[in-house]
């Protein structure tokens, strides 16, 4: 939750799918106003119950307070129009489909119907913010505002501006995702992945290298992920982690082992194509493993998990750590 109030008062987010709802529910819960508008109007619809619906489950598990789920609703507004749904805002998230020329026309628009002083973020995860606004006349307010899903559980945004973002956007922009309770990280340049994906690519890579070669199975594998080094990168990440191995702290902890890691590094570029037998065997390992549990009935677990786990981060943090809840 937040700890100050927003610096822009007016949101409108455009796109309701899944991140798009999760996104209603960060802003409309910091008490922004927030206008909702999507070309499908029965896309529309859904968002809008599941952000109530969502809202209610919150206040049933005493995540928050009775009075926030009708907070929300108040603050949230329909729109069928996007004229309607930008006039006013300060602020537009975009989460429209994973699609550079799509992102293009979408932006296109957006730049058209909003307020000069808006500025424009989009929700992509894969897309460089200079390529999605080249061309367009107001390129300097437009702004990569990639999160974690669900964004209304999990605080982690990446921030990337573009070649043509200016300075200022960049400082409001992590300024304003800051005010709605999210962790902002800013990108000092784009890479394809961005930041969590590379990191999750590169995680994933290597678990497929260890239930490929045999050297374990998938329920291990899973295991040592979730029930030790899940354990503590969720409290430290890998560097802070490196930090609590070694006396001398992280760079100690690197020099020390830097020889084996690159030795594992070495095994895995030497990797080989892995046959889609393995892909098939991963798949039927992890069905058995988690049984008849429905994707749904997972993610509310998950989220529910992780909300009590940032609970007890604020409550306890750190020593030494900045303000709970600060990607800065």
């Amino acid at each position: 939750m937040p700890v100050t109030q927003p610096t822009i008062r007016t949101v409108a987010v455009v796109g309701a799918g899944v991140i798009g709802r999760s996104w209603i529910r960060v802003f409309a819960r910091a008490g922004c106003e927030t206008r909702v508008f999507d070309p499908d109007p029965e896309q529309l619809v859904l968002a809008l119950e599941w952000v109530r619906a969502s809202a209610e489950q919150d206040e049933a598990l005493r995540f928050v307070d009775a009075v926030t789920p009708f907070r929300e609703a108040q603050a949230v507004r329909r729109c069928d129009t996007l004229e309607g749904a930008l006039s006013g805002a300060g602020w537009v998230q975009e989460s429209g489909p994973e699609t550079l020329a799509v992102k293009q026309r979408i932006f296109a628009d957006l730049d058209a119907a909003a307020d000069p002083g808006t500025i424009l973020a989009s929700s992509t995860s894969a897309h460089d913010m200079s390529r999605i606004a080249a061309g367009l006349a107001g390129a300097e307010r437009c702004i990569v505002a990639h999160p974690v899903n669900p964004p209304h559980v999990i605080p982690m945004v990446e921030v990337l501006p573009g070649e043509a973002t200016h300075p200022d956007v960049l400082t409001a922009a992590l300024a304003f995702l800051e005010s709605v309770g999210q962790s902002p990280v800013q990108m000092n340049r784009y890479l394809s992945g961005f930041l969590l994906n590379r990191l999750q690519a590169a995680l994933i890579r290597e678990a497929v290298f260890l239930y490929g070669s045999g050297a374990a199975s998938a329920e291990a594998i899973d295991t040592v992920v979730r029930d030790g080094l899940g354990l503590r990168w969720a409290l430290l990440g890998p560097f802070g982690t490196g930090h609590t191995n070694a006396d001398g702290g992280a760079g100690e902890y690197y020099r020390r082992y830097g020889e084996a890691y690159r030795e594992m590094w070495r095994e895995l570029d030497a990797d080989p194509e892995f046959s889609d037998r393995v892909i098939d065997g991963i798949h039927a390992e992890t069905a058995g493993m988690y049984g008849g549990s429905a994707t749904r009935e997972l993610c509310a677990w998950r989220d529910r998990l992780i909300r009590r786990l940032r609970a007890l981060k604020e409550d306890d943090p750190p020593p030494g750590s900045s303000t709970p809840g600060s990607g800065r």
